[in-house]
């Protein structure tokens, strides 16, 4: 397996790796050195990626994401600020692949890892954590959520597509000349491509091609227990409501931090913040800020999450099956978000552009005080715990006779 990118676009594939070893398989994992911890005691074996995604987003070239405004202008935004750095992993992902009997392509590096299998002769199938492929449905997930109508997003979809690709040409065409593999002929393989969410959250769209199928999620592989000042704060009264905003990274840290102290005073609820990339800090009797904790152990105990709305994360508040208030940053959030409010698990999204104490404390309210948003949360989370998103995966390696 490869892929590339934040924390979210990383620990969904530590469980599904974890998955595909109980079942036989041997699986190694691709991927920026710094999440290396995430695979321990999964049995998934650890291959490190150079780049660290954090110092990227905390440069210079990182900081100017900020400036976009527009979901168009923050793909071009980055698609700059990941060409380098395409460049620099080029090498490690040839020679992790060389060993692999089949690629799993990660959608972060879908361009670049269909082309090394295709050089290497060697099947691949693509497991994407967004609907990436164009679809009259809906416009593409990082361009915003207002509909295009058919045309309009079937367009959109495919911009986004190619601008992916363009993203990646210069790696891609450096194969046969730097890395010995054959020229690839024209347009990959149409190969078999699994979406790791639930159609619960988001139906397949029904225009997509063959080969391009949901699986369910992909729940990522956590160990360990929450720190004892958690455990200490979480029985010392009634749930609180977690705060972080995961890999996303914000302009002015103090400012959004005293942002979200007030706004958890004045909805009178206690409040644990992660710090995360973005630096949150806050203190106080009512209000405990954490480090990186399994999502898993303590999104169940909370009585609302407030979150980057990063597709990962989603998954993780949905699968606790809690109220939540989305804060989307960048890329797929506002996406993520929409299903959300669209589902009745979230009261409406408060943008990071216009999140203030006033705006976050009247969503904090309705989520916590609306009875109805904790139902169809627990409701929904019920009907996700019986699916298998592994199961698809290792049917499609059956398919392929691997």
């Amino acid at each position: 397996m490869m892929t590339a990118g934040s924390r979210g676009d990383v620990s969904p594939y530590t469980g599904l790796g974890a998955g595909l070893v109980r079942a036989g398989h041997e699986v190694t994992l691709a991927a920026h050195a710094v999440f290396e911890p995430l695979v321990a005691g999964s049995g998934v074996r650890f291959r490190p990626l150079p780049v660290d995604p954090r110092a990227e987003l905390h440069s210079a070239r990182g900081r100017r994401l900020h400036d976009a405004r527009t979901g168009a202008g923050k793909l071009v935004r980055l698609a700059s600020m990941a060409r380098g750095a395409v460049d620099a992993m080029t090498a490690a992902l040839v020679d992790v692949a060389r060993e692999g009997e089949v690629l799993l392509v990660g959608g972060a590096l879908g361009p670049l890892g269909y082309a090394i299998a295709e050089g290497l002769d060697v099947p691949a199938v693509g497991l994407h954590l967004q609907p990436l492929h164009p679809t009259a449905e809906f416009p593409a997930p990082v361009l915003g959520t207002r509909s295009l109508g058919a045309v309009g997003n079937r367009l959109s979809g495919r911009a986004v597509m190619t601008s992916v690709e363009l993203m990646f040409h210069d790696a891609v065409r450096s194969l046969p000349r730097r890395y010995g593999l054959p020229r690839a002929g024209g347009r990959s393989p149409a190969w078999p491509v699994l979406h790791g969410y639930s159609e619960l959250v988001v139906p397949r769209p029904r225009d997509w091609a063959a080969g391009l199928e949901v699986s369910g999620y992909w729940w990522p592989h956590e160990t360990g227990r929450l720190p004892r000042e958690l455990e200490d704060f979480l029985a010392a009264g009634p749930p609180p409501v977690f705060v972080g905003l995961g890999s996303a990274t914000v302009p002015d840290p103090e400012r959004v931090s005293g942002e979200i102290v007030a706004a958890l005073r004045a909805a009178k609820v206690r409040g644990v913040v992660q710090k995360g990339w973005a630096g949150l800090a806050a203190r106080g009797d009512d209000i405990l800020t954490v480090d990186e904790v399994p999502h898993s152990l303590l999104f169940p105990r909370t009585a609302a999450v407030v979150h980057h709305a990063g597709a990962g994360t989603t998954g993780a508040v949905l699968r606790a099956g809690v109220p939540t208030v989305p804060v989307p940053v960048q890329f797929d959030a506002a996406f993520w978000a929409s299903r959300l409010t669209a589902l009745g698990t979230a009261p409406g999204a408060v943008p990071l552009r216009r999140l203030t104490a006033g705006n976050l404390t009247v969503a904090l309210r309705r989520a916590t005080g609306d009875a109805s948003h904790r139902a169809r949360a627990r409701a929904l989370a019920d009907r996700l715990a019986t699916e298998d998103g592994v199961a698809p995966v290792l049917a499609a390696l059956d398919r392929l006779g691997r």
